[in-house]
């Protein structure tokens, strides 16, 4: 199974000066991914559908969807007066059921957790959370501890789990206690390998995104840092390839 995480940025380059939501579509076909977690994805904008002539007609994460992924669940975090925003799974897998937590700590700044059941062949039931959390390092402790706490609830020990996103943990801070606590994996470092560094996307320096995994191995990991996804948003994606 091949897992893709990337903040799709709302669909506009670094900086928003370019919609390229169709050329980030083309390039998240390529990679050939089962399941795709998306953060701060476009759910409705009214004024940009106004603005921009190839803007799409259905939410983003649909559009990302396309005929690739015939299942998605969206999650809304952030409502303003325009539209909102939030973050998506696809999958090639049928999703039994899913929820959004809202984790956000400050009205300024909204955050969630979509956790999403997906069904497998021979009935193996795999959960997925794709993660968006906070800027400020208090908010990210608490975040970490609702995590920890909805999979210690919700998931069952023996379950193979993914949570991927975008933690914004450039110190490392969370990622010790989702090693710890939560008893998560990071994919990279399942190969003896750094955390991997993500942002900005054309020269990563920060280690914002991440996959953990629980009950599954990891065969193969890559930060997508080259062109086009370099110009595709202001993270760098991650694409982790993940065996029972």
């Amino acid at each position: 199974m091949r897992v893709l995480t990337v903040n799709t940025h709302k669909g506009f380059t670094p900086f928003n000066r370019r919609f390229i939501l169709p050329e980030l579509r083309d390039a998240v076909r390529t990679t050939g991914a089962d399941l795709v977690f998306l953060q701060e994805v476009l759910g409705r904008h009214q004024r940009h559908a106004l603005r921009f002539m190839d803007w799409p007609e259905v939410p983003h994460y649909e559009f990302l969807a396309d005929e690739m992924w015939p299942e998605f669940a969206y999650g809304r975090n952030a409502v303003y007066p325009s539209g909102h925003h939030g973050n998506a799974l696809l999958s090639k897998y049928p999703i039994a059921e899913y929820e959004n937590l809202d984790v956000s700590l400050s009205e300024a700044e909204k955050r969630g957790l979509l956790h999403c059941v997906l069904r497998l062949p021979r009935g193996v039931e795999l959960h997925a959370v794709c993660v968006h959390f906070g800027l400020t390092e208090v908010h990210r402790r608490a975040q970490t501890r609702l995590l920890c706490e909805r999979l210690r609830d919700r998931v069952p020990p023996d379950a193979p789990l993914v949570v991927a996103g975008d933690f914004n943990d450039w110190r490392l801070q969370a990622h010790l206690t989702l090693a710890g606590d939560c008893g998560l994996r990071e994919a990279f470092t399942e190969l003896d390998r750094d955390v991997p560094r993500t942002f900005p996307a054309r020269w990563p320096l920060l280690p914002l995104d991440r996959v953990y995994l629980r009950n599954a191995r990891v065969r193969r990991a890559r930060v997508l840092s080259t062109r086009p996804w370099s110009h595709l948003s202001d993270h760098a994606p991650l694409i982790v390839e993940v065996a029972s």
